[in-house]
């Protein structure tokens, strides 16, 4: 006649889950049933994270003549309940164990003590209803303020309160339990001639129930009284087929018909499964397909009060019938909780929860509800409380210095805007118009031999080149694209390529005119332009199929780096094939070191027609440069890569400006009347 008791094991599971309760006290009645409470919970609370901090075992009847062991009992209960770091308790068992543990406080103290020295959560299973003994009519249930009551679901039924109040001792003849009951209530004896006693001491039968305390008399319907009067109404209803049966002649549907007074209690079973009718709360009342009452648990929230009355205020319900997701409800703002917190939510765990940026750390030894707390590992972060293992952030994202939550990365990139950025390109656009200055100043004094001398061409094409070197960095600022990806580097290569053939041509030819200057030398059909050109075609064409070779194989293209840097997403351009990456810069740095060596063998020739001096020097800066280059640019992150790469091309086209037309541009500008050829002449000789 009640619900399925898995019902309530899993409602109690799901109140604890509610309000995070993951470190729960167990009493239970020494008897089987509580031995099979303590089997089912258990593993239910370990496969919700819910650990039990200990198992009390309370006495199913208390043995007086043994007082030791009752006290023994009691004191063990006293300080687990006392002692221990579980503010929820469960109380599974009849209504005699709510006796003990309210015996338990009592033995240790005053009243008001014990009344205000606990304050739990006490989880109260529906097998227990409130009440007290006679002896414990000076003690009261406040110790129980704000406890959580499972009980069967049960409606108020019109005329009940009204029966109440009717019954009086010897309305029914032969009621002894009324007049024992009624004696122990009102702690009153009935009179008897055979013993004297005091007229105050006596019952009058004129008593009223209603002013009893609820402890020792309810005057509502509880779910065990609910639970009964429908159980009388199901009974009658079989006797009532019965009685229909047993008037016709036959047996019906395989079934013996039976006096009603020969009837024995199992044979009512054969007619209760078909049993369905609205009792006179208006509730339907059927059986399941395994003979169990449908219907489910109510949840209650004690409220006592110092006149040792009490108020039950329903605070949700369990029911297994429901639709998914209406099987609990709980309202946790009309809870009630204990005086002593202060009607805050109480907090019932083994430990302080690990807040965000740390996850569990097991004790050795211990259970799995108790842990220690270390911060998340360095990249990872957790964003709530007990979390078990800490996570990484997105890739866009990176963990705060409190590791509790992911902060969206910046877009990294050398842009114009920036201080680098725009240094970089006052720095490059100043030594474009510088170079275009020395362009236009040789093109204006064309016919000088200072610029006629080493072949006016080439060093006009050097110009270009270097020009052209100064504006390629630009190509290196700004958001990458893809276009300048494509172009970026394969242009510089290019360029640079020409501008250091360029120079190999120079000293080339410097060291060709020489030669042809001896008697009987083959030199000379070498002496012209068409040697220089030759070696700036030669070269560049080399260069040039490096780069088509890599553009057309493996080209550079826009990428992103998520993880060099933490804080940044790296906006760069992926080289596409790193091998013909570095061989240009290699074919580069091959061509500035064959420069460099004739250079330096030929800067002892005659000044009319040298500049190897210059070349010597410059290629010695431009090798010093792209050197330091490498271990610079491989040990950088981000946007640094782009910046050592433009000062690195700036620094070597303006060591390549000034060191081989400074002097020419300070003999044009400063002194003019050294640029002549008698002047030339003069100095060879």
């Amino acid at each position: 006649m009640v619900p399925n008791e898995a019902h309530q094991h899993m409602g109690i599971i799901s109140l604890l889950k509610h309000f995070g309760w993951t470190w729960v006290g167990i009493f239970v009645v020494d008897d089987e049933s509580g031995e099979h409470f303590l089997q089912t919970m258990e593993p239910l609370l370990s496969k919700n994270g819910i650990c039990s901090a200990f198992t009390q075992r309370l006495p199913k009847l208390p043995r007086f003549d043994d007082f030791d062991e009752v006290y023994s009992v009691l004191l063990s209960s006293y300080k687990v309940i006392k002692d221990g770091k579980s503010q929820t308790l469960i109380i599974y068992g009849e209504s005699m164990a709510l006796i003990w543990l309210t015996a338990i406080f009592f033995t240790r103290g005053p009243r008001e003590n014990y009344i205000s020295s606990v304050t739990k959560v006490w989880i109260i299973t529906t097998q227990i209803d409130f009440m007290l003994l006679g002896l414990q009519r000076s003690w009261d249930f406040r110790l129980f303020q704000g406890a959580i009551c499972f009980t069967i679901h049960s409606k108020e039924l019109l005329g009940f309160h009204d029966f109440l109040q009717t019954i009086k001792p010897g309305g029914v003849k032969g009621n002894g339990f009324l007049n024992d009951f009624w004696e122990q209530a009102f702690d009153c004896d009935f009179p008897n001639p055979n013993v004297p006693m005091d007229t105050s001491e006596q019952c009058t039968g004129g008593e009223r129930l209603e002013s009893l305390p609820d402890p020792f008399f309810e005057m509502g319907m509880t779910g065990h009284s609910y639970s009964i009067y429908n159980a009388v109404h199901v009974v009658g209803h079989a006797l009532h087929d019965i009685s229909l049966k047993r008037s016709k002649p036959r047996a019906m549907m395989g079934h013996n018909i039976f006096e009603l007074q020969d009837l024995q209690p199992w044979q009512l079973h054969l007619y209760l499964h078909s049993i369905s009718f609205n009792n006179s709360a208006g509730e339907t009342l059927s059986f399941t397909d395994k003979k169990e009452i449908g219907g489910g648990f109510d949840i209650m929230n004690m409220v006592m009060f110092p006149n040792r009355s009490f108020l039950r205020v329903k605070i949700g319900e369990v029911d297994d019938t429901a639709p998914k997701g209406m099987r609990f409800i709980i309202h946790e703002d009309m809870i009630m909780w204990h005086k002593g917190f202060n009607q805050v939510m109480p907090i019932s765990v083994c430990n302080e929860h690990c807040p965000p940026g740390h996850q569990k750390k097991r004790k050795e030894g211990g259970k799995f509800c108790c842990y220690d707390c270390a911060a998340c590992p360095e990249g990872k972060i957790s964003d709530q409380n007990d979390v078990n293992d800490c996570f990484r952030c997105p890739e866009d994202q990176y963990p705060n210095k409190k590791r509790n939550q992911c902060i969206s990365k910046t877009m990294s990139f050398l842009s114009y805007e920036e201080p680098f950025g725009i240094s970089l390109a006052s720095v490059a656009l100043s030594f474009s118009l510088l170079t275009t200055l020395v362009l236009s100043t040789f093109v204006k004094h064309k016919d000088t031999p200072i610029v006629k001398a080493n072949n006016r061409a080439l060093t006009y094409t050097l110009l270009v080149s270097l020009l052209l070197c100064f504006l390629s960095s630009l190509l290196f600022l700004g958001k990458p694209g893809k276009v300048t990806c494509l172009l970026r580097q394969p242009a510089f290569g290019m360029i640079f390529s020409m501008a250091v053939s360029c120079m190999l041509a120079k000293t080339i030819t410097v060291v060709v005119a020489f030669m042809a200057t001896k008697p009987g030398s083959r030199m000379r059909k070498w002496v012209g332009k068409r040697l220089a050109y030759s070696v700036v075609v030669s070269c560049s064409f080399i260069q040039a199929n490096v780069c088509f070779l890599w553009l057309m194989t493996s080209p550079p293209f826009p990428d992103v780096d998520m993880h060099s840097v933490t804080t940044e997403i790296i906006v760069q351009c992926n080289e596409g094939s790193v091998t013909l990456f570095y061989c240009v810069l290699g074919y580069m740095g091959l061509l500035a070191i064959v420069s460099f060596i004739v250079a330096f063998l030929a800067r002892r020739l005659p000044d009319s027609f040298n500049e190897a001096k210059f070349i010597t020097f410059s290629m010695l800066l431009f090798c010093s440069v792209w050197l330091s280059f490498v271990p610079t640019y491989l040990s950088t992150k981000g946007k640094y890569m782009v910046v050592v790469e433009i000062i690195s091309i700036l620094a070597s086209s303006a060591g390549l400006l000034g060191c081989i037309f400074a002097p020419k541009c300070y003999i044009i500008a400063l002194r003019p009347e050294l640029n002549n050829r008698e002047q030339l002449i003069r100095r060879k000789n």
